[in-house]
């Protein structure tokens, strides 16, 4: 049983990793592949699809059939998805932003602004053309992030046995007064995966994308360009690689571990005897699993009727789903949100996430069930805890909307050329009588920073005659947009866009503050909520009501959420990038306040609408048992959510609390 806690933890943490790995990447992938949120969006919930499609047959075949093998098999298949995840690196040819063209020699130094079309050697013009078609048969590759999907739907598939059959089994043959001991052990490694999945993402963002392919001393971006993308398959190849050793270890596992009870007569009878009665015993169930199963689907729609008749289950159920909505919509897009409003870079925003949020959940969590237990607290109790957790996150969460950064000024995006007035009618006019001379694509994004402290999108576009250098310290002279408008000698500019304002990293601060206290304020109130749940149930159907309860999240939370959210971030965009052949690709540049109003007041609206509904809850359940307090208490009957609880009843839950937990809850936060 040891053996098989140990490797159960370690799946737990493969998978757990994994999971949290691919959120940390999430923003990399969008400019990798060129393509927008809403379309991550989707192949963050393929994961769900995965776990979707298969459970059902899992969770009823799974506990007849080798359940170990089953879940070392599970783990081989999540790995063949997380290296599938990582392919495209290797088939789609190298990385290429958008760059000037630095000159080798700096003598011959190029301008960016060819002012009159004569002066252009025709070659370069042709030059040009020809990569831009070139470019275009090569674009097939584009479609890569298939294959990230595919991938992410077969970790959904692998996944899927985990959890049902692990806990299971440790159920079945661990000691009882332990098996909540193991269960929280697994639960609890299963909470330190995500801190290693963000830190493992971190590192990743600092190394190149295409580290080891091409030479790093020719990489003009650095990890703070909106173009830079980190090595984000090597990540996956190594989270591949421990879902595989995780998977080892359960092809040596038997199918049955000696029971409890009978260890001390199962030393004498030999195994072969053992290995008999084990044979009998599968034989007798096979036909009574079939009586059993009609009589299950006879007993479907009964038991559907009644959890549906029972208005907390349905409340509860509602307050859930919504708030699942704003919680898997505002974690997924977390990492993109600290990037853009405050302009970090990928590498260290999940640093921020992995070490400083994941633990406040975790945290969380544990003391929500502490003070269940230390309290005592009944269900009307965990009504008011799960509602007071919602409510108080929910109202800190509003602060943050005083914490945004102010847009960086780009110039004709941002703010006007020569910043004779920020713009008020958002029409972006890239092109002003400075850069006029200049033949420029507005589409390039290719950002420099002049000397005024203003971005402009490409040096061309900012009117620049001349530049010196190359690569990163390329610097750029007599730009004729950069400079104040009342001294006419016209300044320099230096690659890469400008650092956000002043006030920015004082801002980080304060968001990371009230961001950990409000994920540590939202987790408290998870436990009491889910005792809440299997208090409110009449015993026989505990199992289905979880099931369903489970299936709901994932199917009107999971999979939706992403996208909507992707979609809704899509809007605030102000400059797509260009793919090289035409086509809109990844967005480079976000309306900050917009970003802001959309992303936080998103998350508030849903988890308004989910605070009414656990409000109801409580309502109901005062109403339940204000009157007939008195009553069942003495008739004992507890189908009704009795208030009053029994101790007994308590540990049990207490177990459950561990199990049974939220999908991917750990990851969730």
């Amino acid at each position: 049983a040891l053996i098989f806690l140990g490797a159960l933890s370690f799946v737990y943490f493969a998978k757990a990793l994994s999971g949290s790995y691919l959120k940390s990447t999430i923003t990399q992938l969008e400019r990798r592949f060129d393509i927008p949120s809403s379309l991550v969006g989707v192949i963050d919930g393929s994961f769900e699809i995965g776990n979707l499609l298969i459970i059902i047959l899992v969770s009823y075949f799974g506990a007849k059939l080798h359940r170990p093998r089953i879940i070392g098999a599970g783990c081989l298949i999540m790995s063949a998805g997380t290296f599938l995840i990582a392919m495209p690196q290797f088939f789609m040819g190298r990385y290429r932003y958008e760059r000037f063209p630095s000159t080798t020699n700096s003598t011959v130094s190029l301008s960016p602004c060819l002012q009159d079309k004569s002066q252009t050697p025709l070659s370069v013009l042709e030059k040009s053309q020809t990569k831009i078609n070139a470019g275009c048969e090569k674009e097939a590759g584009s479609s890569m992030w298939i294959y990230v999907l595919l991938g992410n739907l077969l970790r959904g598939i692998g996944e899927t046995p985990i959890q049902p059959l692990g806990i299971a089994y440790i159920d079945d043959y661990a000691v009882e007064e332990n098996a909540a001991l193991y269960i929280g052990c697994v639960q609890t490694v299963a909470i330190i995966g995500p801190i290693f999945g963000f830190l493992l993402g971190s590192l990743c963002a600092k190394l190149y994308v295409d580290i080891g392919f091409v030479d790093l001393d020719s990489v003009t971006i650095s990890p703070k360009d909106m173009q830079w993308v980190g090595a984000w398959w090597l990540g996956y190849l190594i989270a591949g690689v421990i879902s595989v050793l995780a998977g080892i270890p359960f092809w040596f596992l038997p199918r049955h571990l000696p029971k409890p009870e009978s260890r001390k007569d199962s030393s004498t009878s030999s195994e072969h005897s053992k290995f008999i009665i084990e044979e009998n015993k599968d034989q007798r169930t096979s036909s009574w699993q079939q009586a059993k199963l009609a009589e299950m689907a006879k007993d479907f729609l009964p038991s559907l009727k009644n959890l549906f008749g029972n208005p907390v289950y349905i409340l509860y159920l509602c307050a859930s789903i919504i708030q699942f909505n704003a919680l898997i919509g505002m974690v997924t897009y977390k990492p993109k949100y600290i990037e853009q409003q405050y302009g970090q870079t990928s590498s260290k925003t999940n640093f921020v996430i992995g070490l400083i949020n994941i633990p406040a959940v975790a945290f969380g969590m544990f003391s929500g069930g502490l003070i269940m237990k230390k309290f005592r607290i009944g269900v009307l109790g965990a009504a008011k805890l799960s509602l007071g957790s919602s409510f108080f996150g929910y109202l800190l969460l509003l602060s943050l909307f005083a914490m945004g950064c102010e847009n960086s000024d780009v110039a004709g995006l941002t703010v006007s050329y020569h910043r004779t007035r920020p713009m008020t009618d958002y029409e972006p006019t890239l092109f002003s009588e400075c850069n006029s001379g200049c033949s420029c694509s507005k589409n390039d994004w290719d950002p420099i920073c002049g000397e005024d402290g203003v971005t402009y999108v490409s040096a061309c576009l900012a009117g620049c005659q001349a530049s010196s250098g190359s690569g990163k310290s390329t610097v750029f002279f007599n730009c004729s947009c950069v400079g104040t408008s009342e001294s006419s000698q016209s300044s320099s500019a230096v690659v890469g866009p400008c650092q956000k304002g002043n006030e920015c990293p004082k801002m980080f601060l304060y968001f990371l503050v009230i961001s950990v206290i409000t994920s540590y304020t939202l987790s408290v109130g998870g436990t009491p909520g889910y005792i809440l749940l299997l208090r409110c149930i009449k015993p026989h159907l505990k199992s289905f009501a979880l099931g369903i309860y489970t299936l709901a999240i994932r199917v009107l939370a999971g999979i939706p959420a992403p996208v909507y959210f992707g979609v809704a971030i899509d809007t605030t965009c102000l400059k797509w990038g260009s793919k090289r052949c035409g086509g809109r690709g990844a967005c480079r540049l976000y309306d900050s306040s917009a970003l802001r109003y959309v992303y936080l007041g998103l998350t508030l609206v849903l988890g308004t609408v989910s605070v009414f509904f656990s409000v109801a809850v409580l309502w109901v359940l005062r109403k339940r048992s204000s009157p007939q307090d008195e009553t069942l208490s003495a008739n004992g009957e507890r189908g009704a959510c009795g208030t009053k609880s029994r101790k007994d009843n308590f540990v049990n839950s207490d177990q459950l609390i561990q199990s049974t937990y939220w999908p991917e809850k750990e990851t969730r936060l």
